[in-house]
C-alpha cells in the first residue's frame, strides 16, 4: 500500500469515527429534548386537567342602578353557570360550591344552564345526591334556573325537586316589600330559536312598569344582541370564557357557537351590562389561566 493510499484510509477512518460521534451528540440532544418536552408536557397536562379546574374562585360585584328601589339595597345575588356535572364537577365538589354559596348569605340564587356534561351518564343515585345538594342551597327570596343548550327534561325534575322555578321564556316579579318589585325574566336555551317575545311578555302588558330594573338569565352570551328589550343586568354562561385564556390579553384560545362574540367576563351593551360567568366544569377537560368560579353581586341604587 503506497503512502498515499495509507494516508486516504486513515483520513476514513477519522472521518468515520468523527461521524459516530457526531451522531451520538445528536441522538443525545434528541433525547434530552424529547424528555424536556415530555416532562413539560405532562405537567401542563397535570396542571391543566387537575390544578386549574379544581380551586373555585369567587367573583365579585357591585351593581349601581339609581332603578334598582330602596327595599333592593343589599340584594345579594349568586350566578352558579355551566356545572357539567361529571367533567370535573363531581359530588365532592358541589358540596364545596354549596358551601361557598351559603357562606355568601345570598337573597338570590340563578343558574344560567349546563347542569350535567353531555358525555356522562348520571345515576339514579348521583341525581338524588345532586337534588339533595340544591336543595341545601339557602336563598331568602328564591332560587332560579334556566335550561341551557346541553340541558333535557331529566335536568328540569332535578331543578324542580331542588326548589328551583324554572324559567321557560317566562319572567317573574320580585319582591322585598310590598311595592316597586325588579323583574327577572329567563330566556330558554333548549332550542334552536329562544322565544324572546315571550320571555319579555311582562312588556306587553297594559300594566307593566316602563322603569323597572330587569335581569335578564339568558345561557349563550351572543343572544344579548337579539334582546331588543329594556334589560339592565344580563346574566349568561355557556362561554366558560374560553376554558384556555392568553393572560393579560383578555383573549380566549378557543370560542365555541353563541359566544363567539361575548366570550370574556364583562361587556357593556347599549344601556345593559353583561357578566359572562366562567362556568364550574369543563367541556374539553381542561382550564389555563381561566378559573371555575361563582358570580356573586351585590345591588345598590347608589
Amino acid at each position: 500500500m503506497t503512502r498515499e493510499e495509507l494516508n486516504k484510509d486513515i483520513r476514513a477512518k477519522v472521518s468515520h469515527e468523527s461521524n459516530k460521534e457526531n451522531t451520538k451528540k445528536i441522538v443525545k440532544i434528541i433525547i434530552k429534548l424529547l424528555l424536556f418536552f415530555g416532562i413539560i408536557g405532562t405537567l401542563f397536562f397535570l396542571y391543566t386537567t387537575y390544578v386549574s379546574t379544581a380551586k373555585v374562585m369567587v367573583r365579585e360585584y357591585r351593581i349601581i342602578n339609581q332603578k334598582i328601589p330602596t327595599s333592593f339595597n343589599g340584594l345579594k345575588i349568586v350566578q352558579l353557570s355551566d356545572l357539567h356535572y361529571g367533567s370535573t364537577m363531581l359530588d365532592e365538589e358541589l358540596k364545596k360550591v354549596i358551601n361557598l354559596v351559603n357562606e355568601r348569605k345570598p337573597d338570590l340564587v340563578v343558574f344560567t344552564g349546563d347542569l350535567i356534561d353531555k358525555n356522562y351518564k348520571l345515576t339514579p343515585k348521583e341525581q338524588e345526591k345532586i337534588i339533595s345538594n340544591f336543595k341545601n342551597i339557602k336563598a331568602t327570596t328564591g332560587k332560579y334556573a334556566i335550561l341551557g343548550d346541553e340541558d333535557t327534561e331529566k335536568i328540569a325534575t332535578i331543578f324542580n325537586q331542588s326548589n328551583f322555578v324554572i324559567l321557560r321564556d317566562e319572567y317573574d316579579l320580585i319582591y322585598n316589600s310590598k311595592d316597586n318589585p325588579i323583574l327577572l325574566i329567563g330566556v330558554n336555551s333548549t332550542s334552536k330559536n329562544p322565544d324572546i317575545d315571550k320571555a319579555f311578555n311582562y312588556y306587553k302588558e297594559p300594566t307593566h312598569l316602563s322603569n323597572i330594573y330587569t335581569i335578564s338569565l339568558i345561557h349563550e352570551p351572543d343572544l344579548a344582541e337579539d334582546i331588543n328589550y329594556q334589560s339592565d343586568l344580563i346574566l349568561a354562561g355557556h362561554s366558560h370564557n374560553g376554558n384556555i385564556r392568553i393572560p393579560f390579553a383578555k383573549k380566549a384560545l378557543f370560542k365555541v357557537a353563541g359566544a363567539k362574540k361575548y366570550d370574556q367576563d364583562y361587556y357593556h351593551i347599549n344601556n345593559s351590562e353583561l357578566y359572562v360567568s366562567s362556568g364550574l366544569g369543563t367541556k374539553s377537560g381542561i382550564r389555563l389561566f381561566c378559573r371555575p368560579s361563582i358570580n356573586f353581586f351585590r345591588l345598590s341604587n347608589k
